[in-house]
């Protein structure tokens, strides 16, 4: 296997254990982070991003498959999170592909691209279902995250 495919492949071991130090120690230090929730983030942000999510995951498993490449930079592969939603106790399955770029190394731009109305049906129920299309829902749910990361990124600061 390729050192490329390897760094993958320990981001996403250390994911399925919630290990956020490993999964962190796979990024650059400007690494630019992008998904249908979270929007952008740089650097710091992405790291506390996933020690949030990590700390915070319920029945949570994990499985990844099918990494490619086109070229020596560029990296593709599908994962699959199963987990009790924090917010509402609800079982989400969500589906998506990443695309990664490596450089050096270390992982340097990651996009997680998924369905948010999707994911939004299943965490939000019935809310999700009939307004999770709306650009309001969407914002909403996108403030939300924010929000909770930036009060994780001072309380995280402060120990």
């Amino acid at each position: 296997m390729n050192d490329k495919k390897e760094i993958i492949n320990r981001f996403y071991s250390a994911f399925q254990k919630l290990d956020h130090e490993a999964m962190n120690g796979c990024y650059s230090d400007d690494i630019v982070f992008n998904d249908p929730v979270f929007g952008l983030l740089q650097g710091g942000e992405v790291k506390a991003m996933w020690k949030m999510l990590c700390s915070s995951a319920k029945d949570f498993s994990l499985t990844y498959s099918d990494i490619q490449t086109d070229d020596d930079e560029y990296f593709t592969c599908q994962w699959k999170a199963v987990y009790t939603f924090p917010g509402t106790g609800r079982k989400v399955e969500n589906r998506v592909k990443a695309f990664m770029r490596i450089n050096d190394n270390k992982i340097v731009e990651h996009t997680d691209a998924f369905s948010l109305s999707a994911w939004m049906a299943q965490a939000l129920g019935w809310k999700g279902t009939l307004f999770g299309w709306t650009s309001l829902m969407r914002r909403g749910v996108q403030r939300t995250a924010r929000k909770k990361l930036e009060r994780f990124l001072v309380k995280d600061s402060l120990q």
